[in-house]
């Protein structure tokens, strides 16, 4: 589901449940994953679903790790939680209910990479107020009013907007190493349409961008997709021709 929404260059690993990741490391975990001492430090007291979700998403880090002929070993959270990726790399990582994804690419051939993925349901009640500004509060009304938005299916456009703001924020952070605000980014959707499996969307920053090879950045691009109840955005954020 994710590898569709980014590059080629790009390695996406992903987990659906408690399956099994081909190539994860160690055994005796969910989906066959166990975590690095430095790993489980950090969750020694959390509950169970915390424990697991923490758990896969890092074997779906490592197997990524693999594919790209870096070794795998701990993924651990820097400043505001991000995740610490080896020289070299940059990536994302999501989990929710029943899903766990990673996805690593060559700092060479990305600049950043953020992605999200949520329950495919409406936000709880006032959620939406606290995350959307009215320009997009207007768009979300008028997608609605167009019908189903993914090959029929309908979209809750709210969820969508929290995850593209999720997944803005991953690609923006280690650019920048500032917060953004719900508020700080305007999105506009494209709805899916043809043969393609996903639809896009644009996030025009509204603070100072990154620089990214000497050009401040003023939006980033992405894709978003439905499917098997749960709903999938991603950013990739090119290096600038110089």
């Amino acid at each position: 589901m994710i590898e569709e929404l980014l590059p080629a260059t790009v390695v996406a690993v992903e987990t659906y449940g408690d399956e099994t990741i081909d190539g994860a490391y160690g055994a005796g975990g969910p989906g066959g994953a166990t975590l690095y001492p430095e790993e489980a430090a950090l969750v020694a007291r959390a509950v169970p679903k915390r424990v697991r979700e923490f758990t896969l998403v890092r074997a779906c880090a490592r197997r990524a790790m693999e594919k790209l002929g870096v070794p795998p070993q701990p993924v651990l959270p820097g400043e505001r939680g991000a995740p610490q990726w080896p020289a070299g790399l940059v990536g994302s990582m999501t989990h929710c209910e029943g899903y766990c994804a990673a996805a690593l690419v060559r700092a060479t051939d990305l600049a950043s990479v953020g992605i999200d993925a949520e329950p495919h349901q409406p936000l709880p009640e006032g959620v939406l107020d606290s995350v959307a500004l009215p320009t997009e509060v207007a768009h979300l009304r008028a997608l609605t009013a167009d019908g189903p938005g993914a090959h029929g299916n309908r979209v809750h456009w709210d969820r969508l907007l929290f995850s593209a703001k999720e997944a803005v924020y991953k690609a923006w952070f280690p650019l920048t190493g500032r917060w953004l605000d719900f508020s700080e980014a305007d999105i506009e959707f494209t709805a899916a349409s043809g043969s393609h499996p996903y639809g896009t969307f644009r996030a025009r920053l509204l603070v100072p961008g990154p620089i990214v090879d000497g050009r401040e950045l003023g939006h980033f691009d992405g894709r978003w997709t439905v499917r098997q109840g749960l709903l999938a955005t991603a950013v990739s954020v090119p290096h600038q021709p110089v």
